[in-house]
């Protein structure tokens, strides 16, 4: 039996892939790399954007339509919080809740209750804790889930009813699922949840506490620490800051603000201030030589007056971000409901307005490299390049391919930028 795994969306789900993966050979289920070799294809499902879950439910029409006989097996957050879609369009497939990842290899195995909810879990499974499952693999970069869910109420998100409230996994086998992945030449760590900054709430810890032992693990590798909500900055400011600085942690700061305005945060049941989080952002900034900073906005909120739009765009001229996320704001399922939306067209001109701005700071920050040297990890590679990530993350592309140089450190004089990446060449060929 073989089954091929088709992944869509974050970090986390990417993650989740792996544990399915594990999960599966465990089973005596074989993998296969391309689709055409499989008997099951499991799709790893994201439901955060409606762009996404179309491009999903286009590739599942696309299996059902081709008559391959193939078992299809959704799972991730459609699986948990969309089922309802997945049932109208395809009568065929096995719904898998991500919740319910143990049962994975049952379902692909029996192929039984097509186009219904699966609730088998074999036995000797149910009371293992889902991390249990990690099988270290050979890749220069590892991504470590630490836990599923979150504590946030996010009017707009989806996410939230897909994988529930917080679960986190416990230190013992975080530690030692990054110990395994360094073993087998991981040099970077990418851990990943929901919202990192929630982790170990229901354990009575925090995360400072876990990424303190995390940083203690010995070994040549670079951690990157995931997805932080701002109010989880805003109780570990100094913490998080002091960990960035040690040397294990890429110097990078994923904080989504989602908008400039506390009327409309407050709107979308977050909690925070946006003042606050612009000044942990400078102190970071000033504390931490050249740290990355990333975030994501929500444009076209239906709550959004021009004011609000304009609060956006000052807090976004005062944080002067390395990356951003636009989102045009979608109404999701199950999400708050609104009567009324903004106009498409402002909400387009807003978007465009922002990526300006966006664009404006992501390449004025890179453009500081231009004629100057790096140190940069080689960690993937393309037919054309070698891409690597520089210690603020930053993405570093190298002309040319070779194997011999994944995982390496090697230094690069940066002649030419993007928005989004460094260009360069290697010094020490």
């Amino acid at each position: 039996m073989k089954a091929h795994i088709k992944t869509y969306g974050c970090t986390l789900n990417q993650a989740d892939s792996r544990l399915i993966e594990a999960i599966l050979k465990n089973s005596n289920v074989s993998i296969a790399q391309d689709i055409s070799d499989a008997d099951a294809v499991i799709i790893n499902t994201c439901t955060v954007k409606k762009a996404t879950e179309q491009k999903i439910l286009a590739f599942i029409d696309r299996l059902e339509q081709g008559n391959t006989g193939k078992r299809i097996i959704v799972t991730g957050c459609m699986a948990g919080a969309n089922k309802d879609i997945i049932r109208m369009r395809s009568a065929n497939s096995l719904i898998v809740p991500i919740n319910n990842i143990e049962a994975i290899a049952e379902a692909v195995k029996t192929g039984q209750n097509a186009g219904k909810i699966f609730h088998g879990i074999p036995s000797v499974r149910k009371n293992k804790e889902r991390l249990e499952y990690f099988e270290p693999y050979k890749s220069a970069i590892a991504k470590i889930p630490v836990a599923e869910g979150c504590l946030s109420a996010c009017n707009f998100c989806e996410t939230r009813f897909a994988r529930g409230p917080l679960k986190s996994f416990s230190e013992k086998l975080i530690l030692n699922a990054i110990k395994k992945s360094i073993d087998f030449g991981a040099k970077e760590v990418q851990l990943t949840a929901q919202d990192i900054g929630c982790y170990g709430f229901d354990k009575k810890t925090n995360i400072v506490e876990l990424l303190k032992k995390i940083g203690s693990i010995d070994g040549d590798f670079k951690l990157r620490l995931g997805m932080m909500n701002p109010e989880y900055l805003d109780k570990f400011a100094a913490g998080i800051t002091s960990i960035l600085n040690c040397g294990k942690f890429y110097k990078f700061l994923h904080v989504p603000i989602q908008s400039g305005s506390n009327r409309i945060i407050r709107e979308m049941g977050r909690r925070y201030e946006i003042e606050n989080i612009i000044q942990h952002i400078k102190n970071a900034r000033k504390t931490i030589a050249g740290i990355s900073i990333e975030t994501d906005v929500i444009v076209g909120y239906p709550a959004e007056t021009d004011a609000d739009f304009e609060e956006t765009l000052k807090a976004i001229k005062k944080i002067m971000p390395n990356a951003m996320n636009i989102s045009k704001f979608a109404m999701r399922p199950h999400a708050k409901k609104w009567e009324r939306m903004i106009d498409p067209e402002i909400v387009n001109e807003r978007s465009r307005e922002l990526s300006k701005i966006m664009r404006f700071y992501m390449y004025k920050n890179n453009k500081k490299y231009v004629n100057k040297i790096i140190d940069a990890r080689i960690t993937e590679k393309t037919e054309m390049s070698m891409n690597g990530r520089n210690e603020a993350y930053k993405q570093v592309i190298i002309k040319g391919a070779n194997d011999d140089l994944i995982g390496s450190m090697q230094k690069v004089l940066v002649n030419f930028v993007t928005p989004t990446s460094l260009y360069g060449y290697l010094l020490n060929k």
